[in-house]
């Protein structure tokens, strides 16, 4: 009987692999800063900074919000998104634990 892989892994491993597929398209990334600049946002606005049609721009925030990196309130018939404060600090954490303290980088490989 054959059981996923990824359970092999770490939790912390599959949430890096989680936040960095998500962040894996620059337009995801044009998002997040866009939204880190003006702290909420409704997509068609966003569609309107981001050279991409609204559906595209819809799909990548879609992307976003299954990471949790950012989240969605509706309001009527809009959506407004923001940056998910709690998760964005919990990636910026594993990365910072990822990135500094890797063995890796003491090697001269």
């Amino acid at each position: 009987m054959s059981y996923p892989k990824i359970d092999e892994f770490t939790d912390n491993q599959q949430e890096i692999a989680l936040f960095a597929k998500a962040l894996s398209h620059p337009a995801r990334i044009a998002i997040i800063e866009l939204l880190a600049r003006r702290k909420t946002c409704y997509s068609g606005n966003i569609a309107d900074e981001i050279p991409l049609s609204r559906t595209t721009v819809s799909q990548h925030l879609q992307e976003l919000k299954k990471s949790g990196i950012v989240k969605g309130e509706i309001e009527g018939q809009k959506v407004e998104y923001c940056i998910h404060a709690e998760n964005f600090n919990r990636l910026k954490l594993l990365l910072e634990e990822f990135l500094c303290c890797q063995q890796i980088l003491k090697s001269n490989c």
